[in-house]
């Protein structure tokens, strides 16, 4: 990430024709918002003294209260690529504050970074996110609304012409390279329609904001191509859903604590504390992590996406893998997550849980090298393998009994998170759907 002062913003500003500054933040629920201002205001925006209305957006404050301020990090600072009619526009992402000038509770960057401030307190120096977010491509009707149909029939690593969103997975990542990102990776993905692009891994907070940036980049080039990006989890019945496999390690200055050349693993003892407690909360991190009624669709067995609790580093049905990479690169990878999670939360409640595994000094359980989809129930509990949430509801449940996790979140965001993902679930309980008209309508 680039380091810039307020003189070199103002510099690049007209230098590059800005006309238009984006000042960026996520809600609770991890849906961007953004104050735009005419580059006029750009000193205004730079003494952190743009206000906005926060009791309109989801979860942050009441009326009476709704004062807010958006302080931008001068570090995230990027002009956009694409031009407009009207001059080229920029973004900066901003932290949320309180009129009295406090760090607001609600604001899902802000509690990252509280969490990342207990990390610190262990001696910890940075927490390192390596995400490989999926998403799928849909045509758009002749009114330019998404439709079901893909755009190809492509499979896992397959190239054109059976790979048809080829070319715009191409655009997307060129306009990644011009904004700064390194991508590692582009390719298909198993289902058709599907695809995946992995970019360098960062410290947490510039991985999510990365994160942020690339759902915007996909979803506005995918337009240009006539086709509708979508993050999220199953669109399609039968076919695989889109995960957001999370990459995760800590460090301390520039050692990988979560490697130990010593071990038969490479595992150090650190990185077994940290995936244990992941491992301990993850049923009551799952809601945060998998924050949609269709999340759970995708945590079905057959898909290649996890729904049993367990770890390996040698198979991929477990929740949690471990790379083969050691050195600098030894990681846990996190596969439950999946792309319509907001990252900053995701992240915060992943971190807090392996932070209790470290405190308690927990012992993840013996790793699971058989591939646990073909295992029988009975197998699965000789062997202590527990299931992920079935449902959003069961997964609001288990969070209600996580005392950590909850503490990862904040009295705040949980609160609102809770009211709105309750809001959610009973709107689809009372809702009838068309399965259900075709099973029971001529039946009974």
């Amino acid at each position: 990430m680039s380091k810039y002062t307020k003189e070199d913003i103002k510099r690049l500003v007209q230098e590059k024709g800005v006309k238009y500054i984006r000042l960026q933040f996520t809600d609770i629920l991890g849906t961007i918002k953004n104050v735009e201002i005419p580059v006029s205001q750009l000193d205004k925006a730079l003494d952190n003294k743009m206000m906005f209305d926060g009791s309109s957006i989801e979860g942050f404050v009441r009326i009476e209260e709704s004062d807010m301020y958006l302080y931008p990090d001068l570090d995230t600072f990027m002009v956009f690529p694409w031009t407009t009619e009207n001059g080229k526009v920029a973004r900066f992402i901003c932290d949320i504050y309180t009129s009295w000038g406090e760090p607001f509770a609600g604001d899902p960057r802000n509690n990252l970074k509280r969490v990342l401030s207990e990390m610190e307190e262990l001696g910890f120096t940075h927490f390192n996110l390596g995400p490989e977010p999926e998403f799928f491509l849909f045509k758009l009707d002749a009114k330019g609304e998404p439709t079901l149909e893909v755009n190809d029939h492509g499979g896992y690593f397959d190239l054109a012409p059976t790979d048809l969103g080829e070319n715009c997975r191409r655009d997307i990542v060129l306009e990644l390279e011009e904004m700064g990102f390194e991508i590692e990776a582009s390719h298909h993905e198993v289902a058709p329609g599907q695809h995946e692009i992995d970019f360098k891994y960062a410290n947490a907070i510039e991985a999510c904001d990365n994160i942020q940036t690339f759902k915007l980049v996909v979803k506005t080039i995918a337009r240009k191509h006539g086709l509708h990006a979508t993050f999220m989890p199953k669109p399609l019945f039968g076919e695989a859903g889109s995960g957001m496999h999370c990459n995760v390690s800590l460090f301390k200055g520039k050692e990988n604590a979560f490697y130990d050349q010593t071990t038969e693993l490479g595992l150090s003892e650190t990185a077994m504390q940290f995936m244990a407690g992941v491992l301990e909360h993850v049923q009551g991190f799952t809601a945060i992590t998998n924050p949609t009624v269709n999340s759970y669709k995708r945590l079905v067995p057959g898909y290649e996406a996890p729904c049993y609790v367990a770890w390996s580093a040698q198979n991929r049905s477990p929740l949690i893998r471990v790379p083969a990479s050691r050195g600098l690169s030894t990681r846990i990878e996190v596969r439950s997550v999946d792309p319509s999670a907001n990252p900053y939360l995701a992240l915060a409640v992943i971190l807090e849980s392996g932070l209790d595994g470290i405190r308690k000094q927990l012992t993840p359980p013996p790793a699971i090298n058989r591939n646990i989809y073909i295992m029988s129930e009975e197998e699965r509990k000789a062997n202590g393998i527990d299931n992920l949430p079935p449902s959003l509801d069961d997964a609001l449940v288990a969070l209600a009994n996580d005392e950590v996790v909850k503490s990862a979140l904040g009295k705040h965001i949980y609160a609102n998170f809770k009211e709105a993902k309750e809001i959610e679930f009973d709107m689809f309980r009372t809702v009838v759907h068309p399965w259900e008209r075709e099973q029971y309508l001529k039946m009974y």
